[in-house]
């Protein structure tokens, strides 16, 4: 996945990810030492912060230069992080994933129930600092944690379904991705004090980068590698989770497309996923899928016309063009 590079080449904001890091190892210190370790699991893995680092910038964009950000709004960026980690324990289970960000996952190493209970320890505490911001805070993440159950279960409907919509997909996305990351910009705004219009622009923004980010990292799925993706790429075929060049390969008919029909409907692997993967990245798909995140992305910058001129919502922007930059590398090879 892109990083947001015009973010991190702001050294307030490298600043403000290292209070992250050490408020989300001090968030998950359990009494039991086992529970800390399994809950600390892939935080030390490690990982891009994409969602605290749009909390944080979003709260910024009060001033006309960042500064560094309050223990207020670094708690607001542990507890979006918090709700993604967990809800990545639990992806993992359901998908039976054996690695994430390189290493193994937690349920491949300690089992599907820890796994899940370690899930639910990081949206507890996540819920817990979020209360500890007022209630418009934790009414906010409580009612994204839902969006995301949504999401995921609108995916899970579809499972191994060669007849998926693209409406079907995007109201997937919008759940299980798009609503985390407008609750991180909204939450940045809120705590920050912004003014409504804004703290609603700052959302909108939020919302249209995660449908692009999230079409993108499909998209990452069918052409890069398992070194660029940190995991093992086509597991979305290989899980039966069919996205948007997928689901357009097929709507458009012709031989290529009975063809990666007659693929699908099942696990896949070998041979035949290394085809299926071949159809889609050979289809003129990717570009069309690419079309369609680019107009996400330039949605989310038109959207922060009333702060562009701060250095925070500057990168903001930036970050959104940003976005398709390593997915269209990865396509060309």
């Amino acid at each position: 996945m892109a990083e947001p590079s015009p973010l991190l080449q702001l050294p307030t904001l490298v600043g403000d990810l290292g209070r992250v890091e050490e408020l989300l190892r001090q968030s998950v210190q359990a009494e039991d030492p086992f529970l800390t370790e399994v809950a600390s699991h892939l935080i030390n893995a490690g990982g891009k912060r994409v969602r605290p680092a749009f909390a944080v910038t979003a709260a910024a964009t009060r001033d006309a230069a960042m500064a560094s950000a309050t223990p207020e709004v670094i708690s607001g960026a542990v507890s979006v992080e918090l709700v993604h980690l967990g809800s990545l324990y639990h992806d993992d289970v359901m998908d039976d994933a054996t690695t994430r960000r390189t290493v193994e996952s937690v349920n491949a190493r300690w089992g599907n129930l820890k796994a899940i209970l370690a899930g639910d320890y990081l949206l507890a505490r996540a819920s817990e600092i979020a209360a500890s911001l007022g209630t418009e805070v934790a009414g906010l993440l409580a009612a994204t944690i839902a969006r995301l159950c949504e999401g995921q279960v609108l995916e899970l409907q579809h499972t191994y379904n060669p007849a998926r919509t693209e409406t079907a997909y995007l109201a997937s996305i919008d759940g299980k991705t798009a609503a985390l990351l407008a609750t991180a910009t909204r939450i940045g705004g809120i705590v920050a004090d912004r003014p409504r219009p804004v703290i609603d622009q700052l959302t909108r923004f939020g919302h249209s980068y995660g449908m692009a980010f999230q079409i993108v990292d499909d998209i990452l799925d069918v052409v890069a590698t398992d070194e660029e993706l940190g995991k093992p790429s086509g597991h979305d075929l290989v899980e039966g989770v069919y996205t948007l060049p997928v689901i357009r390969v097929l709507a458009d008919g012709g031989p290529e497309a009975d063809r990666l029909g007659e693929l699908l409907g099942q696990p896949l692997e070998g041979a035949p996923l290394d085809e299926a993967r071949t159809i889609v990245r050979t289809s003129g798909q990717v570009d069309s899928a690419l079309d369609t995140a680019r107009a996400y992305a330039d949605e989310a910058a038109a959207t922060l016309a009333d702060v562009a001129d701060t250095e925070a919502g500057a990168a903001l922007v930036a970050a959104s063009d940003h976005l398709l930059e390593t997915v269209r590398a990865a396509a060309a090879r």
